[in-house]
């Protein structure tokens, strides 16, 4: 490729982040990493090395994949890197430079920062800063006190070590903690690295508030800078390219259409790396075709750089990202070795699709939440860039009615037969959770889910109007439940002036409820799974909130011998308040962890 060539392709590629490639026909060259693709490729139309010029002048195409972080666009150029082995690029033998962060396997797990995992340990990572991680873990251990001692000295200790004293390690080896409580820490702990950001900062957030109020300034800012680096742990996303702990292989699908054609994206993992994506160009059936959907088998050079096929939709009329994909799976694995699982932004249209391929030992599932769920939006991300037209975010705009709505707030409220009430506000920006933008607020206590919504909804409207929320305004508000609660939200509005668009989703029927009335929408409209995932995030961050706030409140049952913190938090759990404790029979108080006969009926007597 001459300057003229980069720079003509370097004008088609967008200004994000991502990873390129310079390719000799099926042969990468060169992989490289850019905060911005579109300026980076720019810089080759004067390579500063003859080494760089001669790739330049070699290669006769440039591919690319988007990444939503730069974080991720590092580690997928070394997956890459390794991966292809491209000539131009200087490799690491391994990908040790990473740390990582290991569970081990024992019956009472260890937590550690390593390069280099026991075998048989659950390692999360590879994480790209070494310092926040070390902070992070410091932060699990005051949390959950999990343990950092080799097995050899947990094996041989007889009292507890100075950890213990220091409030990082409940000492599990001498018995001061029981094995099944130390594994429900241990199983927190463990969800944080799976992504649950809250599972860490909402414990860490309760300490520095304490500490502020007991005038313990030197702790509380020790535990804020705790908690700003837990906070902005998962926002690197790395955890999408990379995850240690997934031993599979994983394609992940996501289809856009434009028109008559359709364009799927696949991202191709590994053992937990992300190695490999392409993408693939499908045309509608038109005249005699016979509709038997098989591939014409020709390369297509649409100028994205893909490493396309190009391929036929069965039915004219199939313009739907389900149908899509159902002709894209039967097309593609006919002729492809088939993965573990298949994650697609989709559900395909074709059951019988489904059933062959679970037939061939292949998973098939649309994530929810979790790295699955950011490998699946990272293939959308991928998708959309050929125009992308099936954007979610716009055709819910479309059905609204409305400019596309970017930024959507999600609320819902959770509650104990009017007990612990809080509510929650959740932020999704273009499809993407926005976990930074995420609050939450505990309400007056009252069993009524209408004024509950009312109050959560006008807090929310208020602190927008007085400029004491530091957020950008919604393009949209989504409330979780039906026509009661729409109408609750609509009358904070209205009582504050605050002029946004809202419509609620109903769990029961999935039934959308806009001010215009109540619609039922097609299953498989990207729109709709739009509004389901910002809707059962709210419901989440809500319920999470809950039950935090209802362990905290003091109940009557710290008055009963026999029933301590952890004991009264079980009961809650499994009964919900203090009134459905009071009723439970003698035998469904002893199913619970911690209460025996005894404790059943000093219970049944206190209460």
């Amino acid at each position: 490729m001459d300057a003229d060539a980069v720079r003509e392709r370097a004008g088609a590629l967008p200004t994000e982040p991502g990873v390129y490639q310079f390719r000799r026909g099926d042969t990468t060259l060169y992989v490289g990493k850019a905060v911005d693709l579109r300026d980076r490729v720019r810089s080759y139309t004067d390579p500063r090395s003859g080494r760089i010029r001669g790739m330049v002048e070699r290669a006769d195409e440039i591919e690319f994949a988007v990444t939503d972080t730069e974080t991720q666009a590092l580690l997928l150029e070394a997956n890459l890197i390794k991966r292809l082995s491209p000539r131009y690029n200087v490799r690491l033998k391994d990908d040790k430079s990473y740390p990582l962060v290991a569970f081990s396997e024992h019956s009472v797990p260890r937590i550690e920062v390593t390069r280099d995992p026991e075998e048989g340990a659950v390692a999360y990572g590879p994480f790209t800063d070494k310092g926040r991680v070390e902070t992070v873990v410091k932060a699990v251990r005051d949390v959950y006190g999990l343990r950092g001692c080799s097995d050899h000295k947990y094996a041989n200790r007889d009292r507890p070590c100075l950890d213990y004293e220091m409030g990082i390690c409940s000492a599990p080896c001498t018995g001061e903690i029981d094995p099944a409580s130390y594994a429900e820490d241990v199983a927190a702990a463990k969800r944080f690295f799976e992504g649950e950001t809250g599972a860490l900062a909402d414990p860490l957030r309760r300490r520095m508030e304490a500490a502020a109020e007991s005038a313990e300034f030197e702790r509380a800012a020790n535990l804020r800078d705790r908690l700003e680096a837990v906070e902005a742990f998962h926002g690197e996303g790395g955890e999408a390219v990379s995850d240690r702990g997934d031993d599979r292989t994983v394609d992940v699908l996501a289809a856009v259409v434009e028109g008559d054609t359709a364009r799927v994206a696949r991202l191709h993992s590994e053992r937990g790396q992300l190695v490999d994506r392409s993408r693939h160009r499908l045309d509608a059936a038109v005249g005699g075709d016979d509709g038997d959907g098989r591939a014409d088998g020709e390369r297509v050079d649409d100028g994205d750089g893909g490493d396309d096929g190009d391929t036929k939709i069965g039915d004219a009329d199939a313009n739907t990202p389900a149908t899509v994909l159902s002709a894209f799976l039967t097309q593609y694995y006919a002729e492809h070795e088939f993965p573990d699982a298949i994650y697609s932004a989709e559900r395909p249209s074709d059951p019988d699709v489904v059933d062959w391929l679970e037939a061939e030992g292949v998973s098939v599932r649309v994530p929810g939440a979790g790295r699955e769920a950011k490998l699946v939006e990272l293939a959308l991300k991928n998708a959309r860039k050929r125009g992308g037209r099936d954007d979610p975010v716009r055709a819910l705009g479309d059905r609204l009615g409305v400019e596309r709505p970017a930024r959507i707030e999600g609320f819902d409220v959770s509650h104990a037969q009017g007990t612990a009430v809080v509510g929650s506000d959740v932020c999704f920006v273009d499809g993407s959770a926005e976990t930074a933008d995420y609050r939450r607020k505990k309400l007056t206590e009252r069993n009524d889910d209408y004024a509950n919504m009312r109050e959560l909804v006008r807090w929310r409207a208020e602190r927008a109007l007085d400029g004491a929320d530091d957020r950008p305004d919604p393009d949209c508000l989504l409330i979780d439940g039906g026509e009661g609660q729409l109408g609750a939200a609509r009358d904070a509005l209205a009582e504050t002036g605050w002029d946004v668009p809202v419509v609620a989703l109903a769990k029961s029927e999935e039934l959308v409820v806009t001010p215009a009335g109540t619609e039922r929408w097609p299953e498989d409209a990207p729109e709709l799974h739009l509004l389901q995932r910002v809707r059962d995030e709210a419901h989440r961050f809500a319920v999470q909130y809950h039950q935090t706030v209802r362990d905290e409140v003091k109940t009557v049952l710290d008055d009963v011998p026999g029933v301590g913190p952890e004991t009264r938090r079980r009961l809650l759990r499994r009964f919900g308040s203090v009134e459905s404790v009071r009723e439970a029979s003698r035998e469904d108080l002893t199913d619970v962890d911690g209460v025996g006969d005894a404790t059943a009926e000093t219970l049944r007597t206190k209460l």
